[in-house]
């Protein structure tokens, strides 16, 4: 499940246990380094490129999952 990768990608950059899906970006401190490794991440681990606007648009783990599954239907052959 994406939410559950996103999730422990978020985890590891926040260095925090428990985050939970509809935790926001910025109120847990997220600042723009942080976007940045985590947009790393996505690209790393998750084989997807998620644009910087997006990550702003959509700053949960709920709603960042959902973009990314939303675009990997759109790719999918």
């Amino acid at each position: 499940m994406i939410a559950d990768r996103v999730r422990a990608i978020w985890c590891r950059e926040f260095q925090c246990d428990d985050i939970s899906v509809d935790d926001d970006f910025f109120a847990l401190g997220g600042q723009s380094l942080v976007m940045v490794r985590i947009q790393g991440a996505y690209i790393e681990e998750l084989g997807v490129e998620v644009p910087m606007d997006q990550m702003f648009l959509n700053p949960t783990v709920a709603s960042i999952s959902a973009y990314i599954e939303s675009q990997a239907a759109t790719t999918a052959p």
